[in-house]
């Protein structure tokens, strides 16, 4: 079953985690010198905050996906309806190895439809400016790539 998953962009991780944490009622499953996430089972929600980020509040949004399958459905339900979809492929990003592909909705909004296959001990494997992950220019948004 697929994740939705949202990245926001905090000034404070020590204070974004202690408030995130009293309304989701734990504690994150990941947490990093510049970044946390929680993996919500309801709402089932991929939650993550990071420093990193382009913007302070949501940075971008995603489906995360069970398996490569899962992934590969996305990616051709998009391609169906003429979705401009970029294949950024396997990358490491956000402390995790994931497959990754990115939409920008029509407000500029970015989109990551991906599947993580494991955990990572960096945060990225490229240089992205200090930006969260490698997401597609927008109208709204600067990115590193």
């Amino acid at each position: 079953m697929k994740r939705i998953h949202i990245h926001v962009g905090v000034e404070n991780l020590e204070q974004a985690i202690q408030f995130y944490s009293a309304l989701f009622g734990v504690k994150p499953s990941k947490s990093k010198s510049d970044y946390a996430k929680w993996m919500l089972e309801d709402p089932k929600l991929n939650f993550a905050i990071s420093t990193r980020a382009n913007v302070l509040g949501v940075d971008h949004l995603g489906i995360q996906a069970e398996d490569a399958s899962e992934l590969e459905a996305m990616r051709e339900q998009a391609e169906q309806a003429g979705l401009a979809l970029r294949h950024e492929g396997e990358s490491v990003c956000c402390y995790a190895r994931s497959e990754k592909s990115w939409l920008t909705d029509p407000s500029g909004v970015a989109w990551e439809t991906y599947q993580t296959m494991e955990d990572a001990e960096l945060f990225s494997s490229e240089s992205h400016d200090n930006s969260a992950c490698c997401m597609p220019k927008t109208k709204k948004q600067s990115s590193c790539c």
